[in-house]
């Protein structure tokens, strides 16, 4: 009975260790590579959590009699067999309706506030996918669409100089040419499945914007500039579009400290020890569901 509790619990556990243990190794390891590994470590987690669950719920829904002559199988030995208490099977069933509830609701205001960004700066006169707008108060963003395009206030511009406006271009540019408006939506949507990865969500989201500066610093061939221009901005700008991805995004003293370092190295065996985890975390929700299928069909044989 224990053992069969550690299986059907087991990928709780890992998508838990895996969502703990992220950030700290994402800081280790390159801004691109910790920005692709926090995000499908953060997919992977939040898929696991439901799905297990789902397969946790489902010993409870199993043993409501409409559900069970459905299925042809015994509720009381189903019952008798079920490792997890009847109380937190139902807690488990009811929260995957709500995790689907709060994904849906999370994902039509995320994409209610791109189109309205979208709209908003659609009309803007455009020099490529620059569009610059005449305002005072400092403001630069990068907005994603079809084309996705830059806005830069006046402001703005008058706040930098010529090789720091070149260094928040290519900033932004970044931003677009990678869509990084998907891997941060990714974050936020498995931060509001499972709580436990809003560290996970905010350590991708930090990546991001590490990995734009660091591609502004290879652009302009000068990591000091982009510092110097993204402290500088930071400074000056304003609040931007909830939807938009800004240079000014994250925390902006971590980032100028990074950028003065030198580039973090890639430590192959952290990223192949977290690509591993990853691995554990899916092989344990196939075993939990190896595990459910046999308690089913346990449940159909007569004793």
């Amino acid at each position: 009975m224990w053992i069969r509790w550690i299986i059907l619990c087991l990928p709780l556990l890992v998508s838990a260790a895996l969502a703990l243990t992220a950030p700290a190794a994402g800081r280790r390891l390159p801004p691109r590579t910790a920005a692709w590994m926090l995000t499908v470590a953060a997919v992977v987690a939040a898929g696991a959590w439901v799905t297990a669950l789902a397969m946790i719920g489902l010993t409870f829904v199993g043993q409501i009699p409409q559900v069970a002559a459905e299925g042809r199988w015994s509720p009381q030995l189903l019952a008798a067999d079920t490792p997890v208490d009847w109380p937190v099977a139902a807690a488990c069933a009811l929260a995957v309706p709500a995790c689907a509830v709060a994904l849906t609701v999370a994902a039509w205001r995320r994409g209610r506030a791109m189109v309205d960004a979208w709209r908003e700066c659609r009309d803007l006169p455009t020099a490529g996918d620059l569009a610059v707008i005449d305002d005072p108060v400092p403001t630069a963003f990068a907005l994603p669409g079809a084309p996705g395009r830059i806005v830069v206030s006046s402001g703005m511009l008058r706040a930098l100089s010529a090789d720091e406006r070149n260094a928040l271009l290519a900033h932004e540019r970044t931003h677009l040419r990678h869509r990084h408006h998907l891997f941060l939506l990714a974050l936020q949507l498995a931060s509001v499945v499972n709580p436990l990865l809003r560290p996970l969500a905010r350590a991708g989201a930090f990546a991001l914007e590490r990995w734009a500066d660091e591609q502004a610093g290879a652009a302009v061939a000068d990591r000091r500039l982009v510092a110097r221009a993204v402290a500088r901005a930071a400074l000056a700008a304003k609040r931007v579009p909830a939807a938009a991805m800004a240079a000014v995004g994250g925390p902006v003293p971590q980032r100028v400290q990074a950028l003065l370092a030198p580039p973090t190295p890639l430590r192959r065996n952290l990223a192949f020890a977290f690509a591993a985890l990853m691995v554990v975390c899916c092989a344990s929700l196939a075993l939990a569901a190896h595990d459910i299928d046999r308690l089913f069909d346990a449940a159909r044989s007569p004793r």
